[in-house]
């Protein structure tokens, strides 16, 4: 089988989702950089892989996917030895939508409204203001429902989607000084992960388009 393809940018945190996917599931990948703030992902060349211009879209068993919930999801699905949803059954059956509702507030209420286009038509000289309320709005929700679901994750002690799309929110909500101190749930399971290596492996910085100063920035 030929080695999986994802087209990515290193701080999208819908790519960074699908990065800690593959990462957690052990599955090798080469990385092709679509570089958003110069518009690749409007180019001819890229809408022909994906039609709606955005990252990340991943090629694997012939299959082209975009999406990263889906993503994720193709991925569990194809390849469960190393799952992203609670391995025991009866505990999944229970778990699987306290999962998939935290998965959503970020990758519906939150993500979309602070994306990179969003924030092109609301006008950038207004980014900071729209990204911080966006994030500050459903990390209030998330807060909220985490704490009644957290063990030493989100949804009790095994690392699942929720998770997975909760370091790249995290990431955001720093870039859009977003004061995390009002979320505790949020900041300490976000301290566990960051230091699992598939996480610290998908991090921005550790990516082949990430610029040298930005990478510099992350070490200090």
């Amino acid at each position: 089988m030929s080695t999986p393809v994802l087209y990515s940018y290193f701080r999208s945190s819908c790519s960074f989702r699908v990065r800690i996917a593959l990462n957690l599931k052990e599955i090798p990948f080469e990385y092709k950089p679509i570089n958003l703030l110069k518009g690749e992902q409007r180019g001819e060349e890229y809408l022909a892989v994906n039609p709606m211009g955005e990252v990340p879209a991943l090629q694997i068993d012939s299959n082209l996917l975009t999406q990263s919930v889906s993503i994720m999801e193709y991925l569990e699905e194809t390849r469960p030895e190393i799952p992203i949803l609670p391995r025991d059954p009866v505990l999944r059956a229970k778990a699987s939508r306290a999962v998939r509702m935290l998965t959503e507030i970020i990758t519906s209420g939150i993500q979309p409204v602070q994306n990179l286009r969003v924030l092109r038509k609301h006008g950038l000289e207004h980014k900071m203001e729209w990204g911080k309320w966006a994030i500050t709005h459903g990390f209030d929700a998330f807060e909220l429902l985490v704490s009644k679901t957290a063990g030493k994750y989100c949804v009790g002690d095994e690392i699942t989607m929720a998770d997975i799309c909760l370091v790249p929110q995290v990431f955001n909500a720093e870039r859009f000084d977003v004061d995390m101190k009002k979320y505790p749930t949020i900041t300490r399971i976000h301290q566990a992960l960051a230091e699992h290596p598939a996480f610290v492996k998908a991090a921005p910085a550790a990516q082949p388009d990430c610029p040298d100063e930005l990478k510099a920035d992350a070490t200090k």
